[in-house]
């Protein structure tokens, strides 16, 4: 509920700071005394379009803060968690408009953008005044309203349900049949490229054994060659090899008497053995050697695919057999997408029907609650003096091959104040009064179910009087006792059945509103009844109004 309202420098309003109560406040004042002024910054406050002529003359900017309980609130409360804002209970909206056309919102001190306190505040308030941030023009609204009477929640929040997994389902479709379209070349490919690597036939650790190998056999020349050459300087018929000058030193020391000497002719004798066991041993691999070209080229020839393959793939050559795994598993993954698709189409079949079972009993129960009320509201619209009303709850089935979150039909409210004309939307009503005893019904009759915790009706008592000013204002102290009614009105009828009454003075310096107690509320019904004067007789009459009506 609304608890406060602070405005600075908004049009007459200097300053004003206002108190409301629960249940119904009664708001009257003279003609141009400034009454629309606080609904017009309320609207700001609730997210409506800024207008910078609204800033009183003299000033630089305006400021709107109204405070609003919400510890009952409990939509507004998981708006504020998922907007991560800080919850105590009470929600302060602040709008700031300034002379150079910048305007400023902030939702518990934290800046926030017009959309979001527009959302926020259709929550929060529902102002019926001229077509003015009503939500009842909201065709949304009609069907949750609908909904709400119907108190068939658990159906309808069924159908969302399977709705969303429906659409879960059919995103995956896309999907899979996109991916199939693009899939079909890419396994071509996939299997091209695995019947290279088979073709391989690469066995376990085979590439660094055929590195290996190309390496030995590639040497075999040079190992002949280098085998021969070291024989030969150990051993041949030249004085100068190995074997022929280790002789010639063991003779030339052998004559010497020495015992030094004679170790080093030791050494000598030691090493000459090892050369000519050397020598036998070089001897013995040339002649087990064997070189084979044609195993060479066999050995390079494949280690040459292997080398293109995993050029092919920006690989190194001993990744392949992972890569050839990593191939198998994609191509097993591609064949079974159209075992997926199978699926998925299956579930989507399924949710369809569900889907439609479930709508069907959704359409049976909108249908029956909508002729209650359709006929309730036109009864309560021919209590308010429209006498020829005939309100409707127009149901329009969709395609049969549509899915929709909200169900099977759009549901809108259709209203026809005159017999000689058909039903038409709400949005088309001309009348601002007409329109505001329209959202009354509705309101009456739904405020059992009703989310807004407030509303605010101007014009409800345009062209009425008598009798049927009565019944709008027992109406509105009615609903009051469900929710919170701010009622601008010009009717001592209405405004005599106030919990709360709020009289609006227009003074030379801006404007003032004064809470008033018994004695106000009589002087000020006396003064709404007519006449020059506040008369003894108007007192009274006024006085015995206020009793009747409490």
């Amino acid at each position: 509920m609304l608890l406060n309202l602070n405005i600075q420098n908004f049009a007459l309003a200097t300053h004003l700071d206002i108190e409301f109560e629960q249940k119904m406040s009664a708001v009257t004042g003279e003609t141009g005394a400034g009454k629309s002024i606080m609904l017009d910054a309320l609207s700001l406050s609730l997210g409506s379009r800024a207008d910078t002529k609204m800033i009183t003359a003299g000033a630089t900017r305006a400021e709107i803060i109204a405070t609003f309980d919400i510890s009952g609130n409990e939509n507004v409360k998981q708006w504020i968690i998922e907007h991560e804002l800080t919850d105590n209970h009470v929600c302060i909206l602040r709008r700031i408009i300034t002379k150079d056309g910048r305007s400023k919102g902030f939702i518990n001190g934290v800046p926030s953008t017009l959309s979001d306190m527009s959302h926020l505040g259709n929550l929060l308030a529902d102002i019926h005044s001229q077509h003015e941030h009503q939500s009842l023009l909201i065709r949304d609204n009609h069907r949750r309203l609908l909904d709400e009477f119907g108190g068939y929640q658990e159906l309808v929040n069924e159908t969302a349900t399977i709705y969303r997994c429906y659409q879960s389902e059919e995103i995956k479709l896309q999907k899979l049949i996109s991916n199939l379209g693009n899939e079909n070349s890419r396994l071509q490919l996939l299997e091209y490229q695995l019947s290279e690597l088979r073709a391989l036939e690469l066995t376990e650790n085979e590439i660094p054994m055929l590195e290996n190998e190309q390496k030995r056999l590639s040497s075999s020349e040079e190992v002949l060659r280098n085998c021969n050459d070291v024989i030969n300087l150990c051993k041949n018929d030249d004085t100068n090899n190995v074997t022929g000058m280790l002789a010639r030193a063991i003779d030339l020391l052998t004559v010497i008497e020495d015992s030094k000497v004679k170790e080093v002719v030791e050494l000598l004798s030691s090493s000459q053995i090892q050369v000519e066991e050397a020598i036998d041993d070089l001897q013995s691999v040339i002649s087990n050697f064997v070189a084979d070209p044609a195993r060479l080229a066999l050995v390079e020839t494949k280690l040459s695919s292997i080398y293109d393959i995993a050029r092919k793939h920006h690989l190194k050559a001993n990744q392949l057999p992972n890569l050839a795994i990593s191939i198998e598993k994609e191509i097993e993954s591609l064949k079974n997408l159209n075992i997926e698709l199978d699926t998925v189409e299956k579930k989507l079949s399924e949710h369809k029907k569900k889907y439609q079972e479930i709508t069907s009993q959704l359409t049976a129960k909108r249908r029956q609650q909508a002729l209650v009320l359709q006929s309730a509201v036109t009864s309560k619209l021919k209590q308010l003096g429209m006498v020829d009303a005939n309100f409707q709850v127009s149901l329009v089935t969709k395609p049969a091959d549509s899915i929709n979150i909200n169900g099977a039909e759009d549901v809108e409210f259709l209203i026809s104040t005159n017999k000689k004309y058909a039903a038409r939307a709400l949005a088309r009503i001309a009348s601002g009064g007409e329109l505001s005893r329209i959202s009354l019904a509705i309101q009456v009759v739904t405020a059992n179910t009703s989310r807004i915790p407030t509303l605010v009706f101007d014009e409800v008592d345009v062209g009425i009087g008598g009798a049927t000013a009565e019944v709008v204002g027992s109406m509105l102290r009615e609903l009051g006792t469900k929710t919170q009614i701010i009622c601008v009105t010009h009717l001592a009828q209405v405004a005599a059945q106030g919990h709360q009454h709020l009289r609006v003075n227009k003074k030379t310096d801006g404007i003032q509103v004064l809470q008033l107690d018994r004695p106000g509320k009589v002087y000020e019904i006396a003064r709404m009844l007519g006449g020059i004067e506040v008369t003894e007789q108007s007192l009274a009459h006024a006085e015995q109004i206020l009793t009747n009506a409490h």
